[in-house]
């Protein structure tokens, strides 16, 4: 991977703006409620209603029937235009949220998923105004891992998302943090709080309460191997990278996390050796966007030197981002998991 520098259009970031591999099949009947969370199965029936709601006119190239859709829109006065699913990692909440992606009925190119990051990553590709443009003629907006990591992402977001909602669309979002907390333990959050409190005013908190799926009764990721192991697992994989460690770390710092999709493109397996802890917190933020974009495409990560749940020091753990890095330790253990058939034992 460290030798990929790959150049990524803005017309391909609108394009991609789709549930990713991982959850191009789920939908609502694919998602299986813990019994003992009654909070989940009720989400899937608060989505779907949501879901439905958003019928209106079919949505298409033509102008009157988008201007029929707008009128029908309920007003802002009526309540909020958009779903906050608020929980823990690993309930479910991306599958629940591509699940309302698929089930909302318009065209893929009148709905639009994403992360946080890739949304704000679109409004420096287009511009704010352009991506106003692009995105009102949506009828759904959806946002995956939405985290406010400093003051002007606050402002941006905060402006992009009424002019979003004057425009009709409705939207949805996942978080760890409910709406009137984001941006707390990262920067001076009282002093945005008319746009943080502007921000969830467009949402209905919706509370999915449970442990992560990806780790309830299964066995702990498997140990790290020695390099040789991981080394020979690459060559006799198709497809498969291999880097040093603290190499790809260094070669992240150069590609900017917009890409960070593109340099998976074609990848089957990613193979690390000398993995150690990221030395800095912009570091590990870069490894955050990095570990998403592997969860999403489903590729399965082998590695050497330190297990996964050492890479973030415990100041990092305790910090304002711990919910991110909490987020990329579970999403590595799972590609962990995924690499073990690799190895041939």
């Amino acid at each position: 991977m460290t030798g990929r520098e790959p150049h990524v259009p803005a017309e391909r970031l609108v394009a991609e703006l789709v549930p990713p591999p991982r959850f191009d099949a789920v939908r609502f009947d694919t998602y299986v409620p813990d019994p003992g969370q009654p909070s989940q199965a009720e989400a899937v029936r608060v989505l779907g209603g949501f879901a439905a709601g958003l019928g209106g006119a079919t949505a298409s190239g033509d102008g009157r029937l988008r201007r029929f859709w707008r009128r029908s829109a309920p007003a802002a006065a009526e309540g909020p235009r958009g779903v906050y699913l608020d929980g823990g990692y690993g309930v479910g909440k991306t599958h629940l949220l591509a699940s309302l992606w698929h089930a909302t009925p318009a065209p893929p190119e009148h709905k639009a998923f994403g992360t946080f990051v890739e949304l704000t990553n679109l409004v420096g590709a287009l511009g704010f105004q352009q991506t106003v443009r692009t995105l009102g003629e949506h009828r759904l907006l959806c946002i995956d891992e939405f985290e406010l990591d400093d003051p002007g992402d606050t402002v941006l977001v905060s402006s992009l998302l009424s002019r979003l909602v004057e425009s009709g669309v409705a939207l949805a979002a996942t978080s760890n943090t409910l709406p009137g907390k984001l941006g707390e333990g990262r920067f001076a959050a009282a002093d945005f709080l008319r746009e943080i409190q502007g921000l969830s005013a467009h949402f209905r908190p919706l509370r999915i309460d449970g442990e992560d799926y990806r780790h309830r009764g299964l066995p702990q990721a498997p140990p790290p191997l020695d390099g040789e192991q991981v080394t020979r697992a690459a060559h006799r994989t198709p497809g498969a990278s291999l880097d040093d460690f603290p190499a790809l770390l260094d070669h992240l710092s150069r590609v900017h996390p917009s890409r960070y999709g593109a340099l998976c493109d074609g990848v089957s397996a990613v193979c690390l050796t000398d993995v150690t802890p990221v030395p800095d917190q912009s570091t590990a933020l870069r490894l955050v966007v990095l570990a998403d974009r592997l969860y999403d495409r489903e590729v399965p990560v082998l590695a050497s030197g330190r297990p996964f749940d050492q890479l973030f020091s415990e100041e990092m753990l305790s910090g304002g981002y711990r919910k991110k890095y909490f987020r990329a330790i579970s999403r590595l253990t799972a590609l962990a998991r995924d690499a073990k058939s690799l190895t041939g034992s």
